[in-house]
């Protein structure tokens, strides 16, 4: 993670020391199961719980000839202890304490962006509670359609988040599981309880079916659920700044005290975090497709996976946690030009009535195809003429002649597009 992102407790997780911690951790715990089960002396497990240690450079140096990072753990770990040491990662094999360690990176990850994820989400229903009732046009194709209100169009990213909260969970759940099972999965040299025991100590479930490593179809349904959180903010952010284009004008991101917004014309005020949040999604797609690239190992196992993982979760973690954080300020911050939402809605005309008014043909008995191509005709020249839609209508002997024109003045009002605002947030829990 460059340091421009980089967020301290995230970046904490995915150090080498912190790595090396858990790997440590993982391996005492393995030598406590045995010992629980009457498999290892107590003197050697106090031995091994009290004074097992490593040290990071010498982990590295030892790398320097082995190239292999676990054997080199390994070797420093005993450096630390005496004869004790042989208990020390019998009956495992590498991947028992790298995929375990994932687990909990991951888990400790998870956990910090569900804590943002929320605040993100508490954001986004500050935002539709102060917007409740403030018609503004909705939009399809860039163009103007029909009346909608803020709150309905930012309640839709609201129910967005509750879905990525879900998928975290679910994320979480699939990939937080680790395995102590040996070389090709089998516990030849170890009873499955030394795994269930670890993992239960840990908060991780367990790998049901190992092969040596944990599937990695569980770690890409992790990334999945990143990549949806940065669909998510990225959806949001590219409603802002089209909300913030100078012709429309509807919205404005926070512009502190003092920032500038381009190096050239001091007038600007640019939408930069909104820009920064649909390329940080961009970054989350991708780590998406490495994770799914992950999943066809060879045969028990192969580590066409490591190098990829040591990038991608490190960063997609990170990106994630920076994201929501950003996003979450978005949110809280945007500020509302209501005088401008009400100005483009007065600028739109009243052409939004037609769907009502061929609705309303069609229930006196016109075919639909009949009442589409009236409506449109007066639409279109409404809008040609400037004239306003509705008193077309009204003055149109073909439509009056099937339609009261009481019953027209009732359907071609605002207050009948948008009746049920508070039924729709509702359904959210934002009614």
């Amino acid at each position: 993670m460059i340091e421009r992102y980089a967020i301290p407790e995230m970046t904490g997780i995915w150090t080498t020391e912190a790595r090396y911690s858990r790997w440590l951790e993982i391996e005492i715990l393995a030598v406590e199961a045995r010992f629980k089960a009457g498999l290892v002396p107590r003197e050697d497990y106090e031995k091994i719980r009290d004074n097992a240690s490593f040290r990071t450079e010498r982990v590295n140096e030892i790398e320097e000839v082995t190239r292999h990072d676990v054997i080199a753990f390994l070797t420093s770990v005993s450096e630390s202890l005496g004869t004790e040491s042989r208990h020390i990662h019998y009956g495992m094999t590498s991947s028992d304490i790298l995929d375990t360690c994932m687990a909990m990176q991951i888990r400790d990850s998870g956990n910090l962006i569900m804590q943002a994820l929320k605040q993100y989400g508490e954001a986004l229903a500050g935002l539709v509670h102060r917007t409740k009732g403030i018609v503004c046009m909705g939009r399809t194709h860039g163009m103007n359609a029909e009346p909608t209100t803020l709150a309905l169009k930012f309640a839709g990213h609201y129910s967005e988040y509750l879905r990525c909260v879900k998928r975290l969970e679910d994320g979480l759940k699939s990939s937080c599981v680790g395995t102590i099972s040996g070389a090709v999965g089998t516990y030849a040299y170890l009873d499955p309880s030394v795994e269930e025991y670890v993992c239960d100590k840990l908060g991780l479930g367990v790998e049901e079916v190992p092969t040596q490593v944990v599937a990695r179809d569980r770690h890409a349904q992790f990334l999945y659920a990143l990549s949806s959180i940065g669909g998510a903010m990225e959806r949001f952010a590219t409603e802002c700044r089209h909300l913030q284009r100078t012709e429309v004008g509807e919205v404005e991101e926070r512009f502190g005290k003092g920032q500038k917004g381009s190096s050239a014309m001091p007038h600007k005020r640019n939408p930069i975090v909104g820009e920064r949040l649909c390329g940080l999604a961009r970054l989350l797609r991708g780590y998406l497709v490495v994770g799914l690239e992950n999943t066809p190992l060879w045969h028990e196992r192969d580590i066409s996976h490591s190098a990829a993982e040591r990038f991608v979760f490190p960063d997609a973690c990170g990106v994630t946690l920076y994201g929501l954080r950003k996003a979450a300020e978005l949110a809280s911050g945007l500020k509302v030009l209501e005088n401008a939402v009400t100005e483009n809605v007065e600028k739109a005309g009243d052409r939004y009535f037609s769907q009502s008014v061929m609705l309303a043909l069609v229930r006196h008995g016109l075919t639909r195809e009949d009442s589409y191509a009236l409506v449109q005709r007066i639409a279109m020249d409404a809008m040609e003429s400037g004239e306003s839609f509705a008193d077309s209508a009204v003055s149109n002997n073909e439509i009056t002649g099937v339609v009261p024109t009481e019953e027209l003045g009732n359907i071609c009002t605002i207050g009948n597009h948008l009746r049920n605002e508070e039924h729709i947030l509702g359904r959210v829990g934002l009614g």
